[in-house]
């Protein structure tokens, strides 16, 4: 008896180590939505109150990033594809927002243009075996960079 309750301790802690719960999988996604949605609602009212992009983004990626559970946070990427998510799902509750939702992109994409240019143009870039590889210093700093 003693040692099928220390075979279910066992297996439980396993299921909970391998990220495996009892909870549903339901429960995940609607906490992302919620992220999403609270997002949406500080960078619609700043940007609705004549904030620019730049800080109503740092303030509802901070929320997005602080309110999103598990060990790895949401790249901005994919933060801003959740502000976009709960603004188009629910437009009444985010009115005037629409005309935003682009501004969270472009900033993505002038990051992305940036980042090729400097691994191009960086001296402290090497080759190896002859390959055109170009791998910068910064490439690792820029991934977490969110």
């Amino acid at each position: 008896m003693a040692n099928n309750r220390h075979r279910i301790a066992f297996c439980l802690s396993l299921l909970g180590l391998a990220g495996i719960g009892l909870t549903s999988p339901t429960s995940a996604m609607a906490a992302a939505n919620e992220s999403g949605e609270q997002g949406a609602k500080i960078y619609c009212y700043m940007r609705d109150n004549g904030n620019n992009h730049d800080v109503s983004w740092s303030a509802s990626y901070a929320v997005i990033k602080r309110q999103t559970g598990g060990v790895f946070k949401s790249s901005p990427e994919h933060a801003s594809v959740m502000i976009t998510e709960a603004v188009v799902e629910q437009p009444e509750n985010y009115p005037n927002c629409g005309q935003y939702l682009g501004d969270l992109f472009k900033d993505h994409k002038k990051s992305a243009e940036r980042s090729g240019k400097e691994t191009e143009t960086n001296p402290n870039s090497y080759t190896s075996d002859n390959t055109n590889n170009n791998v910068s210093d910064t490439d690792s700093e820029q991934r977490y960079n969110y």
